[in-house]
Parts: C-alpha cells; structure tokens; sequence
C-alpha cells in the first residue's frame, strides 16, 4: 500500500466532508435503481418445480413458507462435487441467519443446487449454517434460471449467463432469483441478477470497502482467488 497522505483533524473532515457528498449521491442513484428494478414487468412461473428435502419433496410454492416474497440464492454445488463453491461459500457466511429478519417483512431466503440433497446437508453441517437448501436434481430449474449448463450448448453458443452468451467452459455459475405469491398462488419471476451483480450481497466485501486496503485484489490471478472456506484459512 502506497504512503498515506496525512493531514490535521480539520482537514480530514473537510475532505471527509466532500466525500460523503459523493456517497450521498451514490445513494440516491442506488434508491432510483432500486425503484426502476420493483418497476419490472413480471414473468409467471407456469414450470411445477419439484426440490428435494430432507423431508421429502416440496414445490416452488413450498418454499415460500408462507411468505409472499421468496429469494432464491443459486448456489454452486454440481451433481458430482463433494464441497460446494468457495465462492458460493463466500456469501453464503453473509446471509446465514438473516431469515428471521426478511421473515418479518413477508419473504422468505432458502439455497438451491443441482446437487444430491444428502451431499448439500453434509456441507451445510461442516459450515455450520442454518439456512434451507434444497436440491433441484432431476428438474429444469437451474437451466431455466441460466445458472447450469450444458456442455454442448456452451460449446454451440446456445447457454446464457447474466443475459449474454456464455463463453467459459463452466457448468455451474452463481445467481440470486426474486420470486412472488399472489393471494391466488400464482407464482411470478420478478427478478434474477448475476456474477458482479451479486456483489452487493457480500457482507465481507462491503465490510473490506470501507478499509484503507479496499480488496486487495489488484496482484491476484483473479479477483477472489484469496478466498477460502472459511474453515479451511490458515492461521
């Protein structure tokens, strides 16, 4: 990190000062965003989704739990794999325990993956999280949600992944999709968003923003190759 420039109390307010109003302005545009992204036209969900549970089956109305409004976190976890993304990982430390929270304002966060329910509860239970997760093994939702792939169709340019062609040969990739529940359970895709679009919902890099050192990714291979599971880090 390069010397910081150092000045007396009163100048670091004034230039605090002047970024806060930038900040406020990013804030702004952030609430107009917002307001333009609850604006959307809906698309209805006609697909009888099936996951399977721990429990059992459930539908993609089931997972509503009672709630009009239902987040779904796509999490890496393809149908051979023994761990689950690092990266998916990553996030997945930000929204554990959030649920009571988002209950509380009519919606409902659970997982899905491709992968076998048992292999995603071992993982759970090694990470030590609390949310839901389900697997969607045996239907279409993850390729209808553009987050798995098929060989031959990234090879053949047909696969879509945050609304352009899929370039890289990979078979799973990370979203979040917005669902909602009218009163007559009619179920409505509202939103889905992708790659650094899922930024925002990282509490260690907006925690990470506010340091001297930002990310300090600049030097990586790639921007998250630092991150591990977080019972994997060295001391």
């Amino acid at each position: 990190m390069d010397k910081p420039n150092t000045v007396s109390r009163e100048e670091w307010i004034k230039a605090r000062k002047e970024l806060m109003d930038k900040e406020k302005e990013l804030t702004r545009h952030r609430d107009q965003v917002s307001e333009a992204r609850r604006a959307l036209p809906w698309v209805v969900v006609t697909e009888d989704y099936v996951f399977q549970t721990t429990g059992g089956e459930k539908t993609l109305a089931d997972l509503f739990d009672g709630k009009s409004q239902l987040i779904v976190q796509h999490f890496m976890f393809g149908p051979n794999w023994e761990e689950g993304c690092p990266s998916c990982s990553f996030l997945a430390d930000g929204y554990d325990g959030i649920n009571a929270h988002l209950n509380a304002r009519d919606t409902n966060l659970v997982a899905v993956s491709i992968g076998p329910v048992d292999k995603l509860q071992q993982y759970k239970k090694r990470m030590g999280w609390s949310f839901n997760w389900y697997s969607s093994t045996g239907t279409s939702f993850n390729h209808d949600y553009n987050v798995s792939f098929a060989l031959d169709d990234i090879e053949a340019g047909n696969a879509q992944y945050n609304y352009q062609k899929l370039e890289r040969q990979m078979e799973e990739l990370p979203g979040t999709s917005i669902f909602y529940k009218d009163e007559k359970g009619v179920i409505y895709h509202t939103f889905s968003v992708y790659s650094r679009g899922l930024d925002p919902l990282s509490t260690v890099y907006q925690f990470l923003d506010l340091t001297p050192k930002g990310r300090d990714e600049k030097y990586l291979p790639h921007p998250m190759s630092w991150i591990r599971r977080h019972d994997v880090y060295e001391d």
